[in-house]
């Protein structure tokens, strides 16, 4: 699925941090064929991710061309919104929609597609660029078709989110002009809310399908049961999903999403086929740390908190560009849909400039996460600090993450710790042998 946060600035931003965060694996990433690996030895431990020389250099070829894209990505976004408010095209898909209508929901609803289509298509080269590299690295096998498909439906789902939050952005605005950037916060945080909860259920299988982990898997799922009632949970074995990313995909993944009722679990088929029993058991512990230690809803807090500085920012910034550069943009006023284009480029900055801190944060979470799976798992899986450094090798060989990324690639780029850093912490993290509790799991 492609990310099109900046697109809706306001909402997307919570929806975009929260996918990728709660992912046991780099979300950056994707995965190169191989075979069901080895299991761990028991006699000794994994020291550091490493590479082949062969590997290696691929991993860092790829590594480098998904940086160039990324930043061409914004550059190219940020040179398209300033092309199509010069050329007044909101303004002219303004002017058709009241035509179409006085009722200002319809015009919304004739606004948001245009101006969403019109800038997605003319983004197209970007992502069909991220396509071409995932296929060259043989990170994928979707073919065209199928990608166009999850392009068409990513395109309605962004529609149909973006028509409602613009008619209830723009409905605030003219009501308060000055404290509309407080108004509308109050009333995107239960939205936000509303998205965490539907987005498994709603969103999730347009792209792929979910079925129980216990009926293809259901001795796994038992001894999953055992790790679930170490930790004095009880999850239900029918929130725990198994998908079919294969079909799309040579990714290795497992993530939780969902929150209340539809919180979940969830595990790729791909890491079912390329990862022994024992890892996919850390993987699942893993996840269920996020799904303990709550990091569902502080994702949700911290996204709330982003969003308010977001829209006290936009609403002073906004103001005085259309001070500035309003009638040459033919809009009208901030309560203008004209005006969404330029609430969009501000989100683009906003998102750019704010990447290090909501990565940072992730990276926390992540690391949490990895030290309540070693703690969950202990003395239920044997020699669990070898088949966690173990599991996480397999992971970098499988999506050709680079062995050792500089300081400013791992601030800019990595929502999870660098995969030498999961290693060693995996081998040495041991508070059993030193008389201390675990932090977590007591």
């Amino acid at each position: 699925m492609n990310r099109r946060g900046t697109r809706i600035a306001l909402l997307f931003a919570a929806f975009i941090f929260l996918a990728a965060t709660f992912s046991f694996f780099p979300a950056a990433t994707n995965a190169q064929q191989q075979a069901q690996p080895s299991p761990p030895s028991t006699t000794s431990q994994v020291q550091g991710y490493t590479l082949s020389p062969a590997q290696e250099a691929q991993a860092i070829a790829y590594a480098r061309a998904r940086h160039e894209l990324y930043f061409f990505d914004v550059a190219y976004g940020l040179l398209l919104l300033i092309f199509l408010l010069q050329l007044r095209v909101a303004a002219k898909f303004r002017d058709i929609a009241t035509r179409v209508a006085d009722n200002s929901f319809v015009q919304t609803v004739v606004f948001v597609p245009l101006l969403l289509l019109t800038i997605d298509i003319l983004s197209l080269p970007t992502a069909i660029w991220s396509h071409r590299l995932a296929v060259r690295y043989q990170q994928s096998i979707e073919g065209w078709g199928s990608w166009l498909l999850d392009w068409a439906k990513g395109e309605a789902v962004e529609a149909a989110i973006g028509v409602v939050l613009a008619w209830i952005l723009y409905a605030v605005i003219r009501r308060s002009p000055r404290r509309w950037w407080l108004f509308f916060w109050i009333a995107a945080v239960p939205l936000i809310i509303l998205g965490a909860v539907a987005e498994p259920l709603i969103v999730e299988p347009l792209f792929f399908k979910f079925t129980p982990l216990a009926s293809s898997q259901p001795h796994l799922a038992e001894r999953i049961e055992s790790v679930v009632k170490r930790a004095g949970l009880e999850i239900p074995q029918d929130r725990m999903f198994v998908m079919n990313a294969s079909s799309k995909l040579k990714s290795v993944n497992a993530y939780a999403s969902g929150l209340g009722a539809t919180k979940r679990v969830v595990v790729w088929d791909t890491s079912l086929m390329r990862m022994t029993e024992d890892e996919i058991l850390f993987v699942f512990g893993h996840e269920m740390g996020h799904y303990v230690l709550g990091h569902v809803r502080n994702g949700i807090l911290f996204s709330c908190g982003v969003l308010l500085i977001f829209l006290f920012l936009a609403y002073r910034l906004l103001h005085w560009m259309l001070l500035r550069w309003g009638e040459r943009w033919a809009i009208r006023a901030a309560d203008d849909l004209a005006s969404l284009p330029v609430l969009i480029l501000l989100a683009t900055v906003f998102s750019f400039l704010f990447t290090p801190v909501s990565n940072a944060y992730s990276r926390h979470l992540e690391h949490q996460a990895d030290q309540y799976g070693l703690e969950v798992i202990h003395g239920l899986v044997p020699n669990a600090p070898v088949v966690a450094a173990h599991a996480f090798q397999v992971l970098g060989e499988v999506d050709l993450e680079e062995p050792h990324p500089s300081a400013a690639v791992k601030i800019w780029f990595y929502n999870h710790p660098p995969l030498d850093e999961r290693m060693r912490f995996a081998q040495t993290y041991d508070p059993w042998s030193q008389g201390r509790a675990p932090e977590f799991v007591k």
